[in-house]
């Protein structure tokens, strides 16, 4: 991703330094709840929420609107009002990416809060506190993990992949013997980190990821050497009126070109 002009980068660092501190007292919110049974209920049917998501994201939407007035609004955790798409730049929201793994006593989920302008991310920052980690970005200006700079790692022998297992066995036959399948990371959004962090290859994304997932760690795999693909090899646009996404592709190099052609040849994504 080219680097942002001049004001605009400006505008960004500014709006990177309110993430990375909202961010940081969210996690902390998330974890006087984690280990602690907090109160849940299922969404749809299906996907549960807990008091510590609507907590951290009452606490996300004061601080960040009270500060940028006249920014949108895109939340997991918020009712969508497409007001926001009147506005210049949009504040896209996970409180807890991978609540699953949260309430399930797991330590890989993430805050993840990005500034969306155009469809691209100006400014991401993934604030994962059990872990101790906090990833950010900017556009032309690197990744960082705890503030060291990060990068894709270079293919091996080996490749370490994640994703839904019959988007794995669609690989090449040439593949198979090279695929190490990663254990479930129940937050999407730590896991293209941990690509953007030389920690895993690639990852395939089943359909339905929503722009809450995604919009943080794109940025941060785009700016670590990565990047992250739709089935017709371009990258993801965000806070626009559809929020979510067919299956993706995550990775780098090589290999990430074999996963685009394999979401690329299938019937439904």
């Amino acid at each position: 991703m080219p680097a942002l002009d001049q004001w605009t980068s400006s505008a960004a660092r500014d709006d990177l330094a309110l993430l990375r501190e909202a961010a940081r007292e969210a996690g902390a919110i998330a974890m006087r709840y984690f280990g602690n049974n907090p109160q849940v209920w299922m969404k749809g049917g299906t996907s549960p929420v807990s008091e510590a998501d609507h907590a951290a994201d009452a606490y996300l939407r004061e601080t960040l609107l009270r500060a940028r007035p006249d920014y949108g609004w895109l939340s997991e955790e918020t009712a969508d009002d497409h007001a926001r798409l009147s506005a210049r730049r949009t504040f896209v929201v996970d409180p807890i990416d991978g609540t699953r793994g949260f309430l399930d006593g797991l330590h890989a989920w993430c805050v993840s809060v990005a500034v969306v302008e155009d469809g691209r991310s100006l400014a991401g920052v993934l604030e994962c506190p059990a872990k101790r980690e906090t990833y950010w970005a900017l556009p032309g200006e690197g990744a960082y993990l705890n503030d060291k700079r990060i990068h894709v790692r270079p293919l091996g022998e080996s490749v370490d992949i994640g994703g839904p297992k019959p988007l794995v066995d669609l690989m090449p036959q040439a593949w198979h013997g090279r695929l190490r399948r990663t254990a479930y990371i129940p937050s999407l959004a730590y896991r293209l980190a941990m690509i953007a962090a030389g920690k895993l290859d690639a990852t395939f994304v089943k359909p339905n990821a929503h722009d809450w997932d995604i919009a943080a760690a794109d940025l941060i795999l785009t700016e670590a050497g990565g990047a992250l693909l739709d089935r017709t090899g371009k990258p993801p646009r965000y806070a626009g009126e559809v929020i979510n996404h067919g299956a993706l592709a995550a990775g780098s190099g090589e290999l990430l070109g074999v996963l685009a052609r394999v979401i690329a040849g299938i019937d439904h994504g």
